[in-house]
């Protein structure tokens, strides 16, 4: 009789075909469900904070600069300058834009801090030149200065100039009525009433520049992406990469299939090798980002050595929680830290827009997101000469704060499991047969076909 062995001795298997477990509701049930829920809140999360910047605008911080040293015109209190600041902060929508009257000295320290997204300035002549253009003493148009700051990023300093360009406007509209209105420029001829109508000319000027290898003030922001991504991955694929070492993990690539002996080992002590060895390749891919960035692709940057240890710091801090995150929720931390680390994070970073063009969700999320404090110290260190109040300082301290939330709590829950005897695999029994009975890579140990059991040594 023909045997119905495989060439390999083994007895062929049943297949179960593909439709009858596409059949099978509970089988679509659970990826279904999570794929919908993560497209529709990736959706709302990163739409949400960009569909409508100029209605969310909440106090976007502006200074304005009154440097007008004029006398008040006839009937007036004050001069010009004084009036065009007034108004301008008094007409702004309620709300929508914090502006700081502050003098030019600190307004270019607020933009050299990041502390505003733009300014705008009023000269010391400014009456004087208004005057002037209803006499024969006129020799320029009086001119408004809009500042702009790029190292923000691109959409803040463009926003701030918007706001500034058009209260500038408005402003030199206003000035226009008193002067066609004047009993002085009644004989004037039409040319002339039309200048006066409109007589002030907007001026805009980068208030604090930055290297033209700066991505127009978004290097800062895929710069601390490319720290959180690497964190994060590098993470992911120590945790993986040490539950496939220690057998509690299978490893596939391709149609190879291992699975190693398990190791006796705690959740704890896991915890502590993960991350060991997380804080150990960080160092290589923190360098990594750098030579890539600088100097392959020649990106602007200043403050080298301090760049490395915040980006090293940065990068591990990421590594770190993610290693907690996954010690804590199993198989589904990797979802979890990346909604922590990534989806929440990018659109409440204000890097790209800022958090006072976003709704009160993302501006409340950025208070804590890692994000947000790590992007504030990569701008900080690239942009305006590492100065700590511009955002460094808080980015430290957050970083610190990482540091200590991600060893307390991925120690606090693997104790506590290691204390309830919750082990995460049970060990696999090893036992005493020669090299050539150990299943293949591909084969379970329930796959080889039955047969008496080889003798011990020595037998």
């Amino acid at each position: 009789m023909a045997s119905s062995m495989t060439p390999r001795g083994r007895a062929p298997r049943q297949q179960v075909r593909v439709g009858a477990l596409l059949r099978r509701p509970m089988l679509w049930l659970v990826p279904s469900v999570l794929a919908a829920l993560v497209a529709l809140v990736l959706s709302l999360l990163y739409m949400g904070g960009v569909i409508d910047p100029n209605g969310n605008l909440h106090r976007l911080p502006v200074a304005v600069v009154d440097e007008d040293t004029g006398a008040p015109l006839p009937g007036q209190q004050q001069n010009l300058g004084a009036q065009v600041a007034r108004q301008i902060v008094a007409a702004s929508p309620s709300g929508s834009v914090g502006w700081r009257e502050v003098g030019e000295a600190q307004a270019r320290d607020l933009l050299a801090s990041g502390k505003v997204y733009g300014a705008l300035v009023i000269p010391a002549d400014f009456t004087a030149s208004v005057t002037a253009l209803t006499t024969t003493r006129a020799t320029a148009r009086p001119t408004i200065t809009v500042l702009t700051n790029p190292g923000v990023g691109s959409l803040g300093s463009s926003l701030a100039a918007q706001i500034n360009q058009n209260a500038a406007h408005q402003a030199s509209l206003a000035i226009g009525k008193q002067l066609t209105a004047s009993p002085a420029t009644a004989a004037a001829d039409p040319t002339t009433r039309l200048l006066l109508a409109d007589p002030v000319a907007v001026v805009t000027q980068v208030g604090h520049p930055i290297g033209q290898h700066s991505g127009l003030g978004l290097s800062a922001f895929y710069y601390t992406l490319l720290l959180v991504l690497s964190g994060f991955i590098g993470g992911n694929l120590v945790h993986n990469g040490v539950d496939t070492a220690l057998g509690y993990a299978d490893s596939e690539i391709g149609p190879w299939h291992t699975r190693r002996p398990t190791v006796p080992i705690d959740r704890t002590r896991t915890l502590v090798l993960k991350m060991v060895m997380t804080a150990g390749i960080s160092v290589l891919t923190t360098s990594l980002v750098m030579v890539a960035c600088i100097a392959v692709l020649g990106m602007d940057a200043s403050h080298i050595p301090l760049l490395w240890l915040f980006s090293y710091c940065a990068c591990l801090a990421v590594g770190l929680g993610v290693q907690a995150i996954n010690a804590a929720f199993g198989s589904i931390g990797q979802l979890v830290s990346m909604f922590v680390f990534i989806a929440l994070a990018l659109p409440s970073s204000g890097a790209t827009v800022p958090l006072e063009a976003t709704p009160a969700f993302y501006r409340f999320l950025g208070a804590f997101e890692p994000m947000r404090q790590l992007s504030a110290g990569v701008r900080s260190i690239l942009y305006f000469d590492a100065r700590a109040d511009a955002g460094l300082t808080r980015a430290w301290v957050m970083i610190a704060v990482g540091f200590v939330a991600a060893l307390l709590f991925g120690f606090a829950m693997t104790r506590y499991y290691d204390r309830k005897g919750l082990e995460r695999l049970t060990p696999q029994p090893q036992h005493d047969q020669p090299q050539h009975d150990q299943p293949r890579h591909d084969e379970a140990p329930h796959d080889r076909p039955e047969g008496p059991a080889a003798p011990a040594p020595g037998a």
